[in-house]
């Protein structure tokens, strides 16, 4: 992996940078799960990103993107979350999906589906989850039953990301009868549609971040379904490949939080237990080693390589040393972190709660530890 920039990769930093620069609101947005307001605005945001062709810059122009490298897609990152720009209300679709169906769907399925994708039109929700199947997602019992040229979906999904507000879900389901990882597929589904029922799941912060999904006897086309029928196994594997292991959390974000971090820790210092800075250089460190991390493993794609268990790794690391940081910056402001309110351009109490998901969600940390010991250590079950 070569640690140096090209002078065209320095070049379209220069561009990135200056298109966010003339670009990015002025007054933060409204959270997207706070409100609908707050959602539609983000929206809009991802319909201004499509505008200079930002939706999703590694995807084809046809496909409404620019055709680069993932190199240059962590340089518009890293050049994103240094300008402040908004969170990506649809990152479930261009992070995860997106890419799974560059990777398993067809050409109409990718002509369908991927340009509204990219300019926010159509925002995307992730309902895998059951009450039954969480982590363990071999256990979903919805089912998904053919009848003709359609396929009619029932069951119960819960915990489902931005579903209280998108316009699609990616599910997976099963046959009647199958077992565990067979007879499943990965299926799309609008959420407004008949027989679709969405509950929306307040957050503890208040904020509306997940809806639970009922579908009783909803038919959707078999033009839906991404892959072969009972395929949706080894495809929901690898879209939690892109999950865990590259591209829903960019270094960028923890690069950015740790630089603000580095920053309290000078501000405050003098006020403050002198065996913190060890902390706050160590979360330094881990910014800078797990975006290493990423640029090496984007290198290994770009080279042909594909995203293997090694995933499970990265997502241990960027959950516990995103909880690390906020910790580190909570001791730092000690009980004036309750007094700070959620306004600023780092909210550390807010973002701390949201940290202590990370080891949950993209499948728990103890899933992954289990994936590490069969899959690349060899361990017995």
């Amino acid at each position: 992996m070569d640690l140096t920039y090209t002078p065209e990769q320095q070049a379209f930093r220069a561009e990135v940078r200056a298109w966010l620069e003339a670009h990015v609101p002025a007054q933060p947005l409204e959270h997207y799960d706070a409100t609908r307001e707050g959602f539609e605005a983000h929206r809009q945001w991802e319909a201004t990103l499509k505008s200079g062709d930002w939706g999703m810059v590694t995807w084809p122009k046809e496909y409404g993107g620019r055709g680069l490298d993932l190199i240059q897609w962590l340089i518009f990152e890293e050049e994103y979350y240094r300008s402040g720009a908004p969170g990506r209300v649809n990152q479930n679709g261009i992070f995860l999906l997106g890419p799974t169906l560059m990777e398993f769907g067809t050409h109409e399925q990718k002509q369908r589906f991927l340009p509204p994708m990219a300019s926010g039109e159509e925002i995307w929700a992730q309902a895998w989850s059951e009450p039954q199947a969480g982590s363990d997602l071999a256990g979903v019992r919805a089912t998904a039953v053919k009848d003709g040229d359609e396929y009619v979906l029932n069951g119960h999904k819960i915990w489902s990301s931005r579903a209280a507000f998108a316009d699609w879900a990616f599910g997976l389901f099963r046959e009647p009868g199958s077992e565990r990882h067979k007879g499943m597929s990965l299926i799309f589904f609008r959420l407004d549609q008949p027989g679709v029922t969405r509950n929306p799941i307040r957050k503890i912060n208040g904020h509306v971040g997940f809806a639970e999904i009922f579908l009783d006897n909803v038919r959707v086309p078999a033009f839906n379904r991404l892959g072969d029928e009972g395929q949706g196994w080894h495809i929901c594997m690898a879209t939690a490949g892109f999950e865990r292991g590259l591209m829903l959390r960019s270094p960028a974000r923890f690069q950015e939080a740790a630089a603000a971090l580095a920053a309290l820790w000078q501000e405050r210092k003098g006020q403050c237990d002198p065996a913190i800075e060890a902390d706050v250089i160590r979360a330094h460190m881990n910014a800078d080693a797990y975006a290493l991390s990423i640029y090496q493993t984007a290198s290994r794609l770009m080279a042909g390589a594909k995203i293997g268990p090694e995933a499970s790794t990265n997502k241990i690391f960027w959950s516990e040393m995103d909880i690390h940081l906020h910790e580190t910056a909570l001791a730092i402001l000690g009980a004036e972190a309750e007094l700070i309110p959620p306004t600023g351009e780092h909210e550390w109490l807010d973002d701390y709660i949201f940290s202590l998901a990370g080891p949950i969600y993209a499948g728990s940390n103890e899933i992954q530890r289990n994936i590490i010991a069969e899959r690349m250590l060899g361990l017995p079950r």
